[in-house]
């Protein structure tokens, strides 16, 4: 059966009088990240294109194209290389980029984009100028509207250069540290919206500024990671917790190093250190788990634990 997620990647390096070092690197540290997901399952069918391979204006524009077609269930689109803004918009360049045939528009890949009949659809963008996608007051175009399903995500805003450190660039360095699981929920599931969370946080104010737009009703996961809570230990939240409202009450035998510890407890404890590590439970009275404990007090469900409680409970997980 033909894999219904499909890639295409693209980095590239050599320009005339204009040489780039990091754009290969991302290519194929994007392409190895989403090809197989944490678990080594396979996810994206990728189709990889980087110099010096012939990647000209042609080519890059057919293999676009080419994405597009057909009702995949998701079409993901990467590039880093050099990006341009003229008088009649942005574009990704290409290596045979010349006065006003500079490489492809990012209007007709926004078109491309909203026209496809994919599911779910996602530009990652890796240049400068990059946020010139999809932005009217750049381009004047009435193709800046996202179509249903459409993601895209740009390592900056259209008057922006993208910044490479040592050999890599920053923006891909930060997503390829999200699809490895940094980004991921507690399902382990990672999607255009946590990268861009992620991404968002790492750069700080200061720093060239990722973009992020969508129309979307649910994100799709883009890749999936271990879950730094095993499901099976997640769905113990119920038994823990009776109802959301509940306090589970603490002494000094669910402690290991105390004197008084009881196997039974401590393996208990163990689990709800995992649900304070990720942000549903939290201890009351106590600024650790640890003095709750000790002190004989308890701990209860935060906000987050309460969402997960009702998704264990209604047999959603």
């Amino acid at each position: 059966m033909e894999n219904m997620r499909k890639a295409l990647i693209v980095g590239v390096n050599d320009y005339p009088g204009a040489r780039l070092s990091g754009c290969v690197n991302d290519a194929n540290a994007i392409a190895g990240v989403f090809a197989k997901h944490g678990n080594g399952n396979p996810n994206f069918a990728v189709k990889l294109l980087t110099s010096p391979s012939k990647i000209d204006t042609a080519v890059l524009r057919g293999a676009i194209e080419k994405l597009f077609e057909g009702d995949s269930d998701v079409c993901l689109f990467y590039f880093s290389g050099h990006g341009i803004i003229t008088s009649t918009g942005g574009y990704i360049v290409t290596p045979d980029a010349k006065k006003y045939a500079e490489g492809v528009s990012m209007d007709d890949i926004l078109a491309l984009a909203n026209h496809s009949k994919a599911k779910e659809k996602v530009i990652l963008l890796d240049c400068c100028h990059a946020g010139a996608l999809g932005a009217p007051v750049i381009t004047g175009s009435n193709m800046a509207v996202l179509s249903g399903g459409l993601s895209v995500l740009t390592a900056s805003r259209d008057s922006e250069s993208a910044l490479e450190v040592d050999g890599k660039g920053m923006f891909t360095s930060l997503v390829v540290a999200a699809l490895q699981g940094q980004a991921a929920d507690l399902l382990g599931y990672i999607t255009p919206g946590s990268i861009y969370a992620y991404v968002d946080r790492a750069l700080g104010p200061w720093e060239q500024r990722p973009m992020f737009k969508t129309n979307v009703t649910q994100f799709t996961s883009l890749r999936s990671v271990t879950p730094p809570v095993p499901i099976e230990t997640l769905r113990k939240i119920c038994t823990y917790f009776p109802a959301p409202q509940h306090e589970y009450g603490l002494d000094p035998s669910y402690e290991f190093t105390d004197p008084r510890a009881k196997p039974a407890n401590v393996a208990i404890m163990k689990n709800l250190q995992k649900f304070a590590s990720v942000g549903l439970v939290v201890p009351v009275g106590e600024e650790h788990m640890y003095f709750a404990t000790i002190n004989s007090k308890s701990c209860r469900l935060t906000a987050l634990g309460h969402q997960y409680w009702r998704l264990v409970n209604q047999k959603m997980l």
